[in-house]
């Protein structure tokens, strides 16, 4: 569907740049927003690694594991259902670990594969469980305590002070995160009613 809509979009933007007479500035414009889309993907791919380096790191010396146990009590109070010593339980926890460290797209994997282990749980695998529509709540305020990826983006656009932005982001996650798990938990409890 996306590629339809993207298609679309592109399609529409080169029949009015014909008929406005702009078609070398729109095509000016394709090849620069490509170069900087790649300069762009670069510098995000290297802030990746750096933390995807550093999540392996912290993971071989045991502070994930450390830092899901602290997590396990608020973990177990937003999934009530799951069983603690389970894969589900296990993969939910790293997910959110490494939403909370800022890690972005390369917390991506793990949450795809939390959603996969709480589908095998699920009695009816075609429909969303309570624990999936709260896992995607919890990714989509992701709770971060060092917002790399927008750091980042502010550094290679040239802001004179990338992480200003810290403490403002850390309200608006907090306020998300909570409104959301309210909404869910609400919503879960009337549709079992």
């Amino acid at each position: 569907m996306m590629n339809y809509i993207w298609g679309g979009i592109i399609l529409l933007s080169l029949i009015v740049s014909v008929f406005t007479g702009r078609v070398e500035q729109t095509a000016a414009a394709a090849v620069s927003g490509a170069g900087s889309a790649v300069d762009l993907s670069l510098s995000l791919l290297g802030i990746m690694c750096l933390w995807t380096g550093i999540s392996k790191i912290g993971e071989d010396a045991g502070l994930i594991r450390r830092i899901a146990k602290i997590l396990t009590p608020p973990i177990r109070f937003v999934f009530p259902r799951l069983d603690p010593k389970g894969k589900a339980f296990g993969s939910v926890v790293m997910n959110i670990v490494a939403n909370l460290l800022g890690m972005g797209n390369a917390a991506t994997p793990l949450g795809i594969k939390a959603v996969g282990e709480l589908k095998r749980l699920s009695p009816d695998p075609g429909r969303a469980t309570d624990e999936m529509c709260m896992l995607v709540v919890l990714n989509t305020a992701s709770l971060q305590l060092i917002p790399t990826t927008l750091i980042s983006l502010r550094q290679s656009y040239g802001a004179a002070s990338p992480g200003d932005v810290i403490a403002p982001i850390w309200i608006c996650e907090i306020c998300a995160l909570v409104l959301g798990i309210a909404a869910a938990k609400f919503l879960s409890r009337r549709s079992r009613t």
